[in-house]
């Protein structure tokens, strides 16, 4: 007997990981979306995004962008009154776009993203110029220019620096890491 995993389980399990509340006991009161600072910007406001996944409406749901202007202020979780953490949420549907290749191609989020947890992974910190080539070539020229330039003087007034930080102990942080989020070197 073969058992198949529907999409509202899978994102339960996502939230159920991360020690949240089943987007299932949502009541649609509609207090995550009238709390949302950029609910505007959305194509899909939470609520509904919510009841998608609970519709089981996959492709529509791996489509939208609304998990990728999240602000991540948690307004929406703090005033949920069902308790569910629909900022985690957010961030669970951004890894899992990124984990099966499924989100609109146009968008920075998933390469910024991917960038960030490569360049963690690697030194142990978060680097700044690094994570700027993820974005910095789909800006226009005078944007670029001026990012070049708040970038150099950043750099001399050492706020910004030459080369990354490492931490102490590198191997054993890459060795944790490695347990929790599925990325190769």
């Amino acid at each position: 007997m073969s058992t198949t995993v529907t999409f509202s389980r899978e994102i339960a399990n996502l939230l159920h990981a991360a020690g949240g509340t089943p987007v299932s006991a949502c009541m649609q009161c509609g207090t995550c979306s009238g709390t949302c600072p950029v609910g505007d910007f959305m194509d899909v406001r939470p609520q509904r995004l919510i009841r998608m996944i609970d519709a089981g409406l996959k492709d529509k749901v791996m489509a939208t962008r609304a998990f990728w202007y999240c602000a991540s202020c948690y307004q929406c979780t703090v005033r949920c009154p069902r308790g569910i953490d629909i900022a985690e949420l957010m961030y669970g549907l951004k890894r899992y776009t990124i984990w099966k290749n499924q989100y609109p191609e146009d968008l920075i989020g998933p390469a910024f993203s991917e960038t960030f947890v490569k360049t963690i992974v690697r030194t142990g910190r978060s680097y700044e110029p690094v994570l700027a080539t993820s974005y910095f070539f789909t800006l226009g020229l005078k944007e670029m220019l001026a990012e070049a330039q708040n970038a150099t003087m950043l750099m001399l007034k050492g706020r910004l620096p030459v080369l990354p930080a490492r931490i102490k102990r590198l191997e054993n942080f890459k060795r944790m890491i490695k347990r929790i989020i599925p990325i190769g070197d």
